[in-house]
């Protein structure tokens, strides 16, 4: 017995029940940021692959597909400063070839609620009217926004990156 008359197995008990509910009210604060951080990159895989069939999308000059994955308030930013719209965008690359390659590089995403920003190098190989070909390396920017819980692309800006 200890001196306020409870037994030795008695405190023990208490013990361990205090211990445990402390345990248990400190989860939810160690959990939540966890299940948090766990869904963004859930999120940021998802944007990788919206990146990936954009990507496949442009090379293959695929409409339908370009149509599908931008917002309708799309503004395209190419690196000599030329800007684009969805309707202009979709019509440039829409059943054309106009890319023989397109690699992507150095990606960066991060995901703030229903919005994403993706960053990477873009090197092309671009197929020109005349039969010949130019290559392009630029860094781009791409702002993505969730959308019918699908990723689409609301904002491109590329720049010139030194040969």
């Amino acid at each position: 017995m200890l001196k306020n008359g409870i037994s030795t197995k008695a405190f023990r008990a208490r013990r361990a029940l205090l211990a445990g509910s402390a345990a248990a009210l400190a989860l939810p604060a160690v959990a939540a940021p966890l299940a948090s951080a766990l869904a963004q990159q859930d999120e940021a895989g998802a944007v990788a692959k919206a990146v990936e069939a954009l990507r496949a999308a442009m090379l293959a000059g695929d409409g339908a597909a370009l149509k599908a994955m931008t917002m309708e308030e799309l503004t395209y930013g190419h690196s000599n400063s030329r800007l684009e719209d969805k309707a202009a965008f979709v019509a440039s690359l829409d059943g054309k070839n106009a890319f023989k390659s397109i690699d992507l590089s150095d990606h960066a995403i991060q995901v703030v609620g229903d919005t994403a920003i993706a960053r990477h190098t873009f090197d092309a190989v671009n197929n020109l009217p005349d039969g010949k070909t130019s290559t392009a390396h630029i860094k781009v920017l791409q702002v993505w926004k969730k959308d019918g819980g699908a990723w689409k692309l609301l904002a491109r800006q590329a720049a010139p990156l030194p040969a």
